[in-house]
């Protein structure tokens, strides 16, 4: 990995990893410093893969910068001849750029950035002839590290974030589980990148919301040789926020660090047995998703002892790889933002991972992400993994909130979240999103597309769910009270209630978005010769004809194809206040009237005592609100 002289230096009161025969800082020149080489080509960070090239493995470079150069990245084989070469620049920030060799030579090989204006910026790999030797476990860590944490090691997990979901813009893309994203070698640059062939041993990566963060953090950490971490945290609950007690790293899987320096900790967890590195690596990401959980999101935001720290809102900030804490229990992570332009909104894109395994790609908007002021539930809205840096003992330990607001790899700890209502929130993100003011009719058209995409989505969980009930599966059990929320077994994986609660959530947002653009009409760019009134009377008879026109399908019980229109899914939200329970039929779970056409081949209905329990809990749905948490 190659990066640039201001990134490669660790905190200055702080020693730097080792470097290992697989993976080795460069000190670029500071591009200032350059003769004809753009001021902007500065903090640039450059990664070749696999870590030891031979010509035996395909050779993947990425290019990534904080500053929006523009230029053609080429890869040049060491006869001069230009192997590979791409104009298209990803992200913003960071930008990166990506190209790709089936089969390189042995030699040196030129990765060069031409931005325009300036001298090419060219960076050399070699490539060796003969196969590299494999890299082993160490002693004292799950994986051996070589590298640190820092501005350049942060762009690079960036850009792998945002090319390994990256689809166009109006996809909808989802996967069955998360190893099947891992595995596409088209996608992931860190394919088999230690030369192991890790990546097609059969690994079995299938996290839910809370874990997926943590296994992509681990994942890169794991391929790159970084620090990694995790915390044991409470749910919260009694009134109480969250909090994380016992910290374990990679250096010390089995024994947890505590949260007070000089505090005694008699904690312990599970290590992975040492059959192979990358064995140990899959067996380390069972261990750690037994640990954590959504309440390690929602920690409070002035807290040190927490894996995540909360950012501004600000572009620079939310960035591919910054994850997003749901108040009540739902965690996604930002996988790429898109500028706003003259013709559309700005939009970031996030994914998430269901309990039942499917990872999928959602737009930023009020019925994707919830937020709520309210001290015991912890602090929502988006963080970033807490850097995990070497002490003075060679240990590993996390930055407190203060380091990294000194620090200038980092310098983006803040509380301004911490200190808006609902609405600021939401105004605040918009203003983020989309600077200049918007069309009103274009941003109603797009929040209708959300939702679509969130009901497309439901599709895919209630026919999960169908799928189980026809495999011959009795009832599954109903928890009670808020545990429906959160509970596990087929339950969580198959039941809805958290993804119906923001569904109706959406659904509100959607039905009232002409009188949102009433309340703020200066945030919108609108129509001199139009009134407000004016507008949001045509916003109201477009919203009408958008909802009709709209359509989707799902499976009925018998496994044919009923269609409905959005106008239906806002027409049904009542009865989608008690559509959330596996053991109904698929019909019921999308509202169909009884004795209808639709509901015709409904053959399967919830246990009495668990429709009762329905009706008791159907103002939390009603009201769009979860409940509060009994005990931690």
């Amino acid at each position: 990995m190659f990066l640039a002289r201001q990134f490669a230096v660790a905190l200055t009161a702080l020693p730097l990893i080792a470097v290992t025969l697989f993976g080795f800082l460069f000190s670029a020149v500071d591009a200032r410093a350059q003769s004809g080489v753009c001021e902007d080509a500065a903090e640039l960070a450059v990664l070749p893969s696999p870590v030891a090239p031979w010509k035996g493995a395909p050779l993947r470079v990425v290019f990534a910068a904080e500053k929006p150069l523009e230029g053609e990245f080429s890869l040049i084989a060491p006869d001069g001849s230009v192997a590979a070469k791409s104009r298209a620049r990803y992200g913003g920030p960071p930008y990166f750029w990506f190209a790709e060799v089936a089969s390189p030579i042995a030699g040196t090989w030129h990765a060069s950035l031409a931005p325009a204006g300036c001298s090419p910026i060219t960076r050399d790999i070699a490539v060796r002839a003969d196969q590299p030797p494999r890299p082993s476990a160490a002693p004292g860590s799950v994986w051996p590290l070589r590298n640190t944490w820092n501005r350049a090691t942060e762009n690079l997990f960036s850009a792998w974030v945002e090319k390994l979901f990256d689809a166009p813009l109006d996809a909808a893309p989802s996967w069955t589980a998360l190893h099947e994203v891992l595995r596409d070698r088209s996608r992931n640059i860190l394919f088999n990148h230690l030369g192991l062939g890790e990546d097609e041993m059969g690994l079995i990566i299938r996290p839910d919301c809370a874990d997926m963060p943590y296994f992509l953090r681990a994942y890169f950490a794991f391929k790159m040789g970084l620090p990694f971490g995790y915390s044991k945290c409470t749910r919260g609950g009694g009134g109480q926020p969250p909090r994380c007690p016992q910290w374990f790293s990679i250096a010390k899987p089995d024994t947890a660090s505590p949260s007070v320096p000089g505090q005694k900790t008699e904690a312990s967890a599970p290590a992975p047995k040492r059959t192979g590195l990358a064995a140990s690596f899959g067996q380390y990401l069972t261990i750690t998703a037994d640990a954590v959980h959504s309440g390690s999101a929602r920690t409070p935001a002035g807290d040190d002892n927490t894996d995540y720290y909360p950012v501004p809102l600000t572009q620079g900030a939310l960035r591919p790889g910054t994850l997003y804490a749901d108040p009540y229990g739902h965690v996604l992570m930002i996988a790429k933002r898109v500028a706003q332009t003259d013709d559309a909104a700005g939009v970031i894109f996030a994914v998430d991972a269901q309990p039942d395994g499917t990872v999928a790609r959602k737009r930023f908007w009020r019925g994707n992400f919830l937020f709520a002021q309210d001290p015991s539930l912890g602090s929502p809205g988006f963080k970033r993994f807490r850097p995990i840096v070497r002490d003075n003992n060679g240990g590993l330990r996390r930055l407190t909130n203060a380091e990294i607001a000194k620090n200038p790899q980092y310098g983006d700890f803040s509380l301004d979240q911490s200190k808006l209502g609902v609405e600021a929130f939401y105004d605040r993100m918009d203003d983020v999103m989309s600077p200049a003011p918007l069309d009103p009719l274009r941003a109603m058209k797009e929040a209708i597309t959300s939702l679509e995409e969130q009901v497309k989505t439901r599709v895919t969980s209630v026919e999960n769910g169908r799928k189980f009930q026809t495999s011959g599966h009795s009832d599954a059990d109903m928890p009670d009270g808020a545990t429906i929320f959160e509970t596990t077994g087929a339950w969580e994986d198959f039941a809805t209630p958290s993804r119906d609660l923001r569904l109706l959530i959406a659904i509100d947002v959607v039905s009232g978005f002409p009188d949102r653009v009433a309340r703020r009409p200066e945030r919108y760019a609108m129509p001199k010769d139009k009134s407000v009134a004016d507008v949001k009377a045509e916003l109201d008879s477009v919203l009408t004809s958008e909802l009709a026109a709209r359509k989707f399908s799902y499976p009925r019980s018998d496994g044919s194809a009923w269609t409905l229109a959005l106008k239906d899914v806002l027409d049904r939200t009542t009865a989608l206040e008690m559509a959330y329970n596996l053991n109904d039929c698929v019909e019921l779970r999308w509202g169909a009237a009884e004795k209808s056409d639709e509901a015709a081949t409904c053959k399967r209905h919830a246990p009495g005592a668990q429709r009762a329990k329905m009706t008791k809990y159907r103002a939390w749905f009603h009201e769009r609100r979860r409940p509060a948490r009994a005990s931690g």
